[in-house]
């Protein structure tokens, strides 16, 4: 079973306008609402690819709601606490013209330590030991630093593999606690080590390290260029697939949910690598965070190239 947490979960409202200008009336030519948020996108992907998943985190207000019913059409169960407020909507513009994607999102209300007591007790209540956990997403204001690392580590205690793919000091605390996963993207990881990563080899020397620091494997999106996959054996360059732009938003989600459910059934490193690139990139073709289907994703398999870095 794979349970993702969202914190800050959202209504991504896609729309698609020719030439988008600022300072401009722009019009738009189509759109579509998704549910959204990261845990909620790997919680979408997991279900496509035939994988058991629950969905855990806060959600409020009609929003809130309007969530729930569009996730029941994706055979995602739900377990979701209710929060005292409206969920926020995020804007994502797609200009195919220009072969943009802009996005702006809000910051989502503030939580209590109640409501996230409460998301960590419902965790807890549909978790197994041998379960994968991802904590995904930036956290919502009033979310304490070190909550995600407090997480983990209880978590962890619980025999649970855990993911983690958030930013800044939250990200920088959980991996003290040495999470099973983590996937940052070269921009993110810069970040986390306060330093320009340019060019393969720093990032390669980066995700080393944080392997060296406890974290069993560390995936570098690299958009485009697919991804690099380190462990303290093994790494692996899984380039990435040349295909036709219908939305890049959650196209790292959809790799990590790849991931989650390609080692939950033991697969290779080897295989996970393959498999997580071409989800992504079906996934990219795909308008707004809708989940590729398997016919789309199955003949892009075979086609990603794997390039050893041991």
């Amino acid at each position: 079973m794979i349970i993702t947490v969202t914190l800050n979960p959202a209504i991504d409202k896609t729309v698609e306008i020719d030439h988008f200008a600022l300072n401009a009336v722009n019009r738009v030519k189509a759109m579509r609402t998704d549910p959204g948020g990261k845990g909620i996108n790997v919680s979408k992907v997991v279900a496509a690819l035939g994988g058991q998943t629950v969905a855990c985190g806060l959600l409020g207000g009609a929003a809130g709601e309007q969530i729930k019913q569009a996730l029941s059409a994706y055979n995602v169960a739900l377990a979701f606490t209710k929060a005292p407020y409206e969920t926020r909507t995020n804007l994502k513009i797609v200009d195919r013209q220009q072969h943009t994607n802009t996005d702006v999102n809000e910051s989502g209300a503030a939580v209590t330590p109640e409501l996230l007591e409460a998301v960590f007790s419902t965790v807890c209540a549909h978790a197994r030991p041998g379960d994968t956990v991802v904590l995904a997403g930036k956290n919502p204001p009033g979310t304490p630093d070190g909550l995600l690392a407090s997480w983990v580590r209880l978590f962890k205690r619980q025999d649970l593999r855990v993911f983690v793919d958030t930013v800044g000091a939250p990200m920088l605390r959980a991996i003290e606690e040495k999470p099973f996963l983590i996937k940052p993207n070269a921009e993110e990881l810069s970040e986390l080590f306060g330093r320009p990563l340019e060019g393969r080899p720093a990032l390669l020397s980066a995700a080393r390290e944080l392997n060296a620091r406890g974290v069993a494997l560390v995936v570098v999106s690299l958009g485009g260029g697919g991804a690099l996959f380190v462990t303290s054996s093994r790494a692996l360059h899984a380039h990435g697939l040349k295909v036709p732009v219908g939305s890049t938003v959650g196209a790292g989600d959809s790799m990590t949910a790849s991931i989650a459910f390609d080692l939950e059934r033991g697969k290779s490193l080897e295989d996970a690598a393959r498999c997580a690139v071409a989800v992504s990139a079906a996934n990219v073709m795909c308008s707004g965070t809708q989940p590729a289907e398997l016919s789309a994703i199955l003949p892009l398999v075979p086609q990603v190239e794997l390039e050893p870095l041991d």
